[in-house]
């Protein structure tokens, strides 16, 4: 008969004579059987990897180095796994209960291993102190230490410290071998829970809310589609912030019915309701917008503000009132021309650094626009100061209207007082000596003829001149403002 090789190397014939099953079941046998297999040669992993050929003339030799290769890579599979499974989590899960243990990973160390070593095992790693017995004492006489020791006390917080949450460092104070006292270790802990309630809260608020200088994923949805539509080519960053709007520069695009300019600037209403709380006062007693004016539904103010900006700065723009001129209003993002050039935004009225001639052209500006605005545009601006007011192209600019009432509010004259009061103290602070005081200042804006020694008296005939007005307004019924002023259009989205 032919003799067949065996891929595995060369192979030697044994003649294996034949036993009886009392031999078989004997335990001697079993005992020469075991000895026998414990005699096989132990094969490393680097054995293995080296590539040496040895000679396989058994069959349970064969299967031990096919079972090793195995096993090797199985483990390899389930470290990948692993590492995949935990990603960049703060918290790992172990896969080391299902590894393959064999002897070939005692033979070296590498560092696929090191990866593979449990943390308890860490010879790095400080000691935790000594647990005192279930009797609250250790030691005899005078050598006695209670559970409530000072070193053993202080001792057990550090180790404590290691059950705070992952994001508070608490550095290695056990190999420090540092002693806290309970006081300190109950503020540290009170601080910790505080923390995490902080970090909650500030995640919440930043999901659902635009704050300084960034924007709500509502709020950054609608400009991509504001720049995915055309309107706008690119939104460059904020250029200003404030208690109610953050403002971004931007660059124009185009649109079908009305022309965008070169530059533009996003006003960007901040979706948080607590600036809005205490100003309700300027828009609940408008009567443009009474009707819409709902105490239950306090977000829809904030798109109301914006709407009333964009009229408010449509009736301005027709009286020829210097002023940003309005593009589009999408919900509670205004799209505005640029009051600048080149990306460098006009300065403040209070920031630019005029002459005399110049600060004197300015004041005349000034009180005419602010005449015009209450006669001819049928407003009050009701927050104007040199904080609102720009510098460009030698004159002034209006901005932030969006506070801005008509002169039948319940308060507009107070509102009008304050804003002569604050023009009054600034120009005559800058130096202009035709600058007129508080008082004359209103009556020439007003048209009206009070007279008063002091600001208190003063104000008491506005206070009694408005409720007249408002009793006047009660009984012949509210006014209802046609929006017949035009306007850029509103941009409707589903949701």
């Amino acid at each position: 008969r032919p003799q067949l090789v065996s891929p595995w190397g060369a192979t030697t014939t044994k003649v294996v004579c034949p036993c009886s099953f009392t031999d078989v079941m004997s335990e001697q046998l079993a005992k020469q059987l075991d000895d026998e297999s414990q005699s096989f040669p132990d094969f490393s992993s680097a054995a293995l990897d080296a590539g040496e050929e040895r000679e396989t003339d058994s069959d349970l030799m064969l299967a031990q180095m096919l079972q090793m290769q195995f096993d090797k890579e199985f483990d390899t599979q389930l470290r990948t796994e692993e590492r995949k499974f935990n990603g960049d989590s703060k918290l790992s899960i172990s896969f080391e209960n299902y590894r393959m243990v064999h002897p070939y990973e005692a033979s070296g160390s590498s560092e696929d291993e090191v990866d593979w070593q449990d943390s308890c095992d860490d010879p790095y790693k400080a000691d935790k102190p000594t647990i005192t017995p279930k009797r609250g004492f250790t030691g005899k006489g005078k050598n006695i230490t209670t559970k409530h020791d000072e070193v053993v006390c202080g001792r057990k917080n550090t180790a404590r410290m290691d059950n705070f949450a992952p994001e508070i460092n608490v550095g290695d104070g056990l190999g420090m071998d540092l002693k806290l006292s309970n006081q300190v270790y109950n503020s540290l802990k009170q601080h910790c829970y505080s923390e995490q309630r902080r970090s909650a809260r500030l995640h919440e608020k930043k999901e659902h809310s635009t704050a300084e200088q960034a924007v709500d994923p509502r709020t950054r949805l609608l400009m991509y589609k504001m720049v995915n539509a055309g309107i706008l080519e690119n939104i460059n960053g904020c250029i200003s912030t404030g208690k109610e709007s953050v403002v971004f520069h931007a660059n124009g695009g185009s649109m079908e019915n009305n022309a965008v300019p070169d530059e533009c600037v996003l006003k960007v209403f901040k979706t948080t309701l607590n600036e809005f709380k205490n100003r309700d006062k300027y828009i609940k007693d408008d009567y443009r917008f009474i009707d819409r004016f709902s105490k239950l539904n306090p977000r829809t103010i904030i798109r109301l503000w914006a709407e009333k900006e964009m009229h408010n700065l449509a009736r301005m723009k027709k009286a020829g009132i210097p002023c940003p001129e309005v593009v589009v209003l999408k919900k509670h993002i205004l799209v505005m021309s640029f009051i600048g050039k080149d990306h460098v935004p006009a300065p403040k009225l209070k920031e630019a650094m005029l002459g005399s001639e110049d600060m004197k052209r300015a004041y005349y500006q000034v009180v005419h626009m602010m005449q015009q605005l209450y006669q001819e545009c049928n407003l009050v601006h009701a927050d104007l100061s040199e904080y609102n007011m720009l510098w460009h192209e030698c004159k002034v600019w209006l901005i932030d209207v969006s506070q801005s009432i008509e002169p039948n509010h319940p308060h507009s004259h107070e509102f009008l007082f304050r804003d002569c009061r604050n023009v009054a103290t600034f120009f005559q602070k800058g130096g202009v000596s035709e600058a007129m005081n508080m008082y004359e200042l209103f009556n020439v804006v007003s048209g009206l003829q009070l007279s008063g020694d002091s600001e208190a008296e003063f104000l008491a005939q506005i206070e009694a001149l408005e409720k007249m007005n408002e009793d006047h307004v009660q009984r012949r019924g509210k006014k209802m403002y046609n929006f017949s002023d035009g306007g850029p259009p509103l941009l409707h989205d589903d949701d």
